[in-house]
């Protein structure tokens, strides 16, 4: 009888813890409902014009490149005013990353890393100048003030002629050294382009093979 009683006991705390976790999870729910409608008093809805002027990517086959154009010269007086100080007078490097040079030492022992040597994809590097240069005001320059300091930084790594003037048809055309040395990212998050196997896509991620 005693260990029945106890039985007893056992199933009856058993189903009362059950219980109680039941309505405290119950009254989680509620709260956290009543949190998701709470109202703070700030920010407000993203307007179209908002969206367009962040809606900037520009791929790797050119996809999203702008109208306009840019010569190496003019790029050059451009570099010099909102980039050598960081980067050099010659893109040789300072406070800011070395983009020249390097160009077949990646697989050295001392693997130097610019624009000429690591970057694959010649429209991106517009992309990159576009959105985070120079490092004071960003997207602070036009698009042809974007083509012409690519078209120098191209120049400088030996990829144009002096006399160059790219814009979204000659940037795309332009193979950079290492574009062969990047591979599809192979994890199984990144979404993948049927019946690419030895090639990025163009809007997706790649990695530097090893």
């Amino acid at each position: 009888m005693h260990a029945l009683k106890t039985s007893l006991a056992g199933t009856y705390a058993a189903r009362h813890a059950v219980a109680l976790l039941a309505c405290v999870a119950l009254l989680g729910a509620t709260a956290g409902a009543a949190h998701a409608e709470q109202k703070f008093g700030f920010g407000h809805p993203v307007t179209p014009e908002e969206i367009v002027a962040w809606d900037i990517n520009v791929f790797a086959d050119g996809r999203n490149l702008p109208d306009g154009s840019g010569t190496v010269t003019q790029g050059g007086a451009i570099y010099a005013q909102q980039c050598a100080s960081c980067h050099g007078s010659k893109g040789e490097g300072g406070s800011g990353d070395k983009l020249v040079g390097g160009i077949g030492k990646l697989a050295s022992g001392k693997p130097v890393k610019t624009v000429g040597s690591y970057w694959p994809y010649a429209p991106t590097l517009f992309d990159y100048i576009r959105r985070a240069m120079p490092l004071t005001a960003p997207q602070s320059l036009n698009n042809e003030q974007v083509y012409a300091v690519t078209a120098y930084l191209l120049h400088l790594n030996g990829l144009v002629e002096q006399d160059a003037r790219l814009d979204a048809k000659s940037l795309a055309a332009i193979k950079m050294p290492n574009r062969d040395g990047f591979v599809p990212d192979p994890r199984p998050d990144v979404p993948q382009t049927p019946g690419s196997t030895d090639k990025p896509a163009s809007d997706k991620t790649a990695t530097q093979s090893q």
